[in-house]
């Protein structure tokens, strides 16, 4: 057996826990986290890699939800404003400040159908909001912040200061509105971040392992399976907790409860290499309501701007891409708020696509059902055993808060105190995390290590103060790759050896922003496959193999990619 599948003989070997955790996205990954802390016996199974499936298809927004209240969440709002300002605090090596202008092109519209979709929770046809609307809306949002409140008020501006500002704004606009929310720089770093600190807090006790389904129960044990080697293993817990989200209905039946909490919609995005859009943007999002009801975002990111999102109704048992007709839409939308700006579909360096854990919500369109989280309980399988309980929405803002959620549900059936809590708790590289320039500068000093101050300074950015631990773990054979000499080969084995990675996409996709800035080539996945090669015991055909299975996954959401393209 190959170390990379320590995660599952871990299991094996020992193959009961107190709790067994199904599904390793941001919720999953955040409860084990947070009963770890507690000094509970916790197992997590994933069955592709982490973070992998809907929670790989974030906007990258940590964010409170202006637009929650009309459909009356004021709950919502004001946990998810309050945890968007915790993560500033206890993760600021990725959640950052973010500007975010709205273009508003009229004063009065929808300030009659609001209140009405606020009376029938959403219902209703969407309408486009004034400013008037706009103006209420980030007030009370505003308020959420008051007492611990992280990031400037709200200010409106008109047609000529607008454009000022932005001069490559629709001039038809009447006024911008702008707030401030956060960016999420890589989602799936801060989820591994918690995965690493649920490890670290369970001393040995604590097991989480990837690419492991749960296929089933044989009486009151789950069975799962090592999707890698086909091997399964009967496990016992006295809780179950089903944090696969959209899937969260799948599990279930697999485990012989079927039910109907799910009702996913769809949302895609686009990466785009476009300079003339991203110096468009002046450096902050722009958030606005196409004329369906959905939200559309143009974000600059690492160089790049995201273009999202959609939010369609989807099967499960459907593909999960990007279609033409979304990017169609995209380039319409981004046209319609900076017309002079040209894009082509040559500059669209990524696609990607997920469905959110929403719940089931019959004819309420997509755009209007509620964001909210809550936990539901049954009996495995119907037997006498373990409660399995199942989490129904949730995203990536109120992570922290749905995870103490479901943890106070368990330890609860566990009738066990809570030891800690997880407010104000620093998130992996968040600690120790440097917060001025001249804390910045001494800690690169300190850890310089012979690689260069500029190269410390590139990791301490890109792990926060884990880079210590990256720095430490580089080798004599380190060096920059070829391809992509923002990476080094001792880093990237690093990666492979501490990080559970088991397939080349886990390195390109969710250890490394690669594939969202589109620098994963035939070429540059060759070489990060041959460097990694050493630790994951891979001789030149598996390099092979996995360099063609990782550039099928990163273009899994492009339906006009073919595998010939990547040569």
């Amino acid at each position: 057996m190959s170390d990379r599948r320590i995660g599952f003989a871990a299991l094996r070997e020992r193959p009961y826990a107190d709790v067994l955790i199904i599904g390793g996205g941001i919720n999953g990954l955040a409860t084990f986290r947070d009963l770890a802390l507690q000094g509970v016996d916790v197992a997590l199974v994933e069955r592709a890699d982490f973070v992998s499936g809907a929670s790989a298809a974030s906007s990258h927004m940590i964010h409170g939800g202006i637009r929650y209240l009309e459909n009356g969440e004021f709950r919502l709002v004001h946990e998810a404003v309050t945890e968007r300002n915790a993560l500033l605090r206890t993760a600021p090596h990725f959640v950052r400040p973010l500007q975010t202008t709205i273009p508003i092109y009229s004063t009065f519209s929808g300030i009659l159908s609001a209140p009405l979709r606020f009376l029938r929770h959403g219902a209703g046809r969407p309408r486009e909001r004034g400013a008037i609307l706009i103006k209420i809306g980030l007030v009370i949002y505003d308020s959420f912040s008051r007492g611990g409140g992280r990031v400037p008020r709200h200010a409106f501006h008109g047609r000529r200061r607008s454009l000022a500002q932005l001069p490559q704004l629709n001039p038809a606009v009447r006024y911008t509105a702008t707030y401030w929310d956060a960016s999420l720089h890589d989602p799936e770093r801060l989820a591994i971040d918690l995965l690493a600190d649920g490890l670290a807090a369970g001393a040995g006790e604590a097991r989480a392992a990837n690419y492991t389904a749960a296929v089933g129960a044989d009486g009151e044990k789950v069975v799962l399976r090592d999707a890698e080697s086909g091997e399964e293993v009967e496990f016992t817990a006295s809780v179950v907790v089903n944090a696969s989200g959209p899937w969260t209905d799948v599990t279930n039946l697999a485990l012989g409860d079927p039910t109907a909490y799910m009702g996913g919609t769809k949302g895609s995005h686009i990466v785009l290499d476009n300079p003339a859009l991203l110096a468009a943007t002046g450096g902050r999002e722009l958030f606005f309501e196409a004329t369906d009801g959905r939200i559309v975002l143009i974000y600059p990111l690492k160089g790049r701007v995201l273009v999202g999102t959609t939010d369609l109704e989807h099967d499960m048992a459907d593909p999960i891409v990007c279609t033409e007709a979304e990017v169609d839409y995209f380039f319409a939308l981004v046209n319609q708020v900076l017309p002079a700006v040209e894009i082509d579909r040559s500059e669209i360096v990524y696609r990607f696509s997920g469905v959110r854990p929403l719940p089931g919500h019959g004819d309420l369109a997509p755009g209007f059902v509620s964001r909210d989280y809550r936990i539901e309980a049954e009996l495995l399988a119907g037997t006498n055993g373990p409660t399995v309980l199942s989490l129904v929405g949730g995203k990536w803002t109120t992570f922290r808060a749905s995870a103490e959620h479901l943890a106070d549900r368990v330890l609860d059936l566990l009738a066990r105190p809570r030891r800690r809590t997880t407010k104000g708790l620093a998130i992996g590289g968040g600690r120790g995390f440097p917060a001025t320039e001249r804390a910045r500068r001494q800690w690169i000093d300190a850890h310089d290590s012979g690689i260069g101050s500029a190269r410390t300074a590139t990791l301490l950015d890109r792990y926060g103060t884990v880079a210590a631990d990256v720095i430490a773990g580089l080798d004599a054979e380190d060096r920059p790759l070829e391809t992509v000499p923002g990476y080094s080969t001792g880093e990237l084995r690093h990666l492979a050896r501490t990080e559970g990675v088991v397939h080349l996409d886990d390195i390109l996709q969710r250890r490394t922003s690669l594939a969202f800035t589109g620098r994963v080539s035939h070429a540059s996945a060759t070489e990060i496959a041959e460097a990694i090669a050493p630790v994951m015991r891979w001789d030149a055909a598996s390099v092979a193999i996995e360099t063609g299975r990782a550039l099928a996954k990163v273009h899994a959401a492009d339906p006009s990619w073919s595998a010939v393209d990547a040569r």
